[in-house]
């Protein structure tokens, strides 16, 4: 539980700043972090820290990065990854998701697929994930108990859903509530501070008001997080406004108490700028799933424009209607879905797109759109990860008095490449440590991820 890496080192510190340590150090006592810094100040800092701890060095091919969080996957839709996506949301949820979901009412095969889930995102350097389960409250505690036993972080929710376009899975208001007041009990029972319980309506469409109501309630008297999802799909947003007869999607939300700063909302692919208003003001997160959001031809997500508006934003595999359980996965889709807005945007000034303007404010905003770059990315997946789940206070970062969630990353593994020619005219490649890291991002896999902590003891 206590450790001195020495070498490379990488993380975020804010939007627009990664820090890098080339040849650094980081302390790491009874699961936190206590100190980071160049290795010149390390035989100071030696003689004020007497306690015992295992020294890692590292190679020149390997860093030490944070934990990549992952704010939005259904764990029991991993069996349905790259199947039915030729459809869209509505019709994919009712031919492929609640088919699958219903059968974790079988405790067994729960046990079974939630043992490799955890395992897999795990492997593939998620050190958090803000998990959905089922409506199945002993389904989904046998989540949360794997979790525990595996030593991953996360919050869980049982899904609650009294509406549903299937007969066969849904609940009833009253027995939605008696579940979730049981699953809170149940998790609070387990005596983990590495898992906590979030407060899950599916979405608009699955909830009447009264639940919404009860569901809102339950999270302020618990003080618990809240997950749902909004503005995925424009014939979702079209039937939420008719349905509730609202003005837009997240004011159904709002009047009952859950969009709070302890709320993640997923996709937000459809946000109108009034909507954006309301989330900053309430302090309401979202998560960006890039992959799903293609998948399924909801449409493309400008996280930027959230971010201008003063709206965090973390990053979610979406798993089963995202492609692949790798937040590295995800970071490379929103790469590519922010060069593609690019496009269309520069497309729209040379008068070569099919969108007209609606404003000159809007033609200056298309004018000076930047795309997201690799850093800002990391960011997402880590610190901004860990605002939106509102739990920046204790993980994201290697900020000194945070938990240390980590991942030693290895860029001379396969199916990185390495070339170092034994010419001295020839530099090798990666040359140096910010090569490394791009390297990693752009091209590497769960087999760069050597190890993983959490809390500090390795779980990988």
């Amino acid at each position: 539980m206590s450790f001195l890496f020495l070498g490379q080192i990488v993380h975020s510190k804010s939007f627009d700043e990664l820090e890098t340590f080339t040849d650094g150090f980081l302390a790491v006592q009874d699961g936190k972090i206590k100190a980071i810094d160049n290795v010149s100040k390390l035989a100071i800092w030696k003689q004020d820290n007497t306690w015992n701890y295992e020294e890692i060095k590292l190679s020149k091919h390997q860093f030490i990065m944070p934990g990549f969080i992952d704010c939005h996957i259904h764990g029991p839709q991993m069996p349905n990854i790259g199947v039915g996506l030729n459809m869209e949301l509505l019709d994919w949820l009712k031919n492929y998701t609640f088919p699958m979901e219903n059968q974790y009412e079988d405790n067994n095969f729960a046990a079974y697929v939630y043992a490799k889930v955890v395992k897999r995102t795990l492997s593939s350097g998620t050190t958090c994930a803000s998990y959905y389960g089922t409506n199945h409250r002993e389904g989904t505690l046998i989540l949360a108990e794997e979790v525990v036993k595996q030593g991953q972080r996360a919050l869980v929710g049982k899904v609650s859903a009294n509406h549903s376009t299937v007969d066969y899975y849904k609940e009833t208001t009253d027995e939605s509530i008696k579940e979730n007041i049981a699953f809170i009990e149940n998790v609070q029972a387990l005596g983990s501070d590495l898992v906590s319980v979030t407060i899950t309506p599916r979405f608009a469409l699955s909830c009447d008001v009264h639940l919404m109501n009860e569901l809102g309630r339950l999270a302020e008297e618990h003080n618990l997080n809240i997950q749902t999802h909004i503005s995925e799909n424009l014939g979702e947003v079209a039937e939420v406004k008719d349905v509730f007869q609202a003005s837009n999607y997240a004011s159904v939300y709002d009047a009952s108490n859950l969009l709070t700063g302890k709320c993640i909302l997923a996709h937000g692919v459809h946000l109108e700028d009034e909507e954006l208003v309301l989330l900053k003001k309430r302090g309401t997160s979202v998560a960006h799933c890039p992959s799903s959001n293609t998948n399924l031809k909801s449409g493309f997500c400008d996280i930027l424009r959230l971010r201008n508006a003063g709206v965090v934003v973390g990053l979610g595999t979406d798993i089963g209607a995202g492609s692949d359980v790798s937040i590295l996965t995800t970071i490379r889709d929103a790469l590519a879905v922010s060069h593609h807005l690019n496009f269309i945007k520069k497309q729209e000034i040379k008068g070569t797109g099919h969108v007209k303007y609606e404003s000159e404010q809007q033609k200056k905003i298309n004018e000076e759109y930047v795309p997201l770059n690799y850093k800002q990315a990391i960011y997402f997946a880590t610190l901004g990860g860990a605002e939106a789940l509102n739990m920046s206070e204790k993980i994201g970062n290697f900020q000194v008095g945070k938990e240390f969630d980590a991942l030693l990353v290895d860029v001379s593994c396969d199916p990185i490449d390495i070339y170092e020619p034994n010419i001295a005219a020839i530099k090798p490649k990666p040359e140096n440590l910010e090569e490394c890291v791009q390297k990693f991002i752009n091209t590497g896999d769960d087999r760069n991820i050597v190890k993983v902590f959490v809390k500090g003891r390795q779980v990988k």
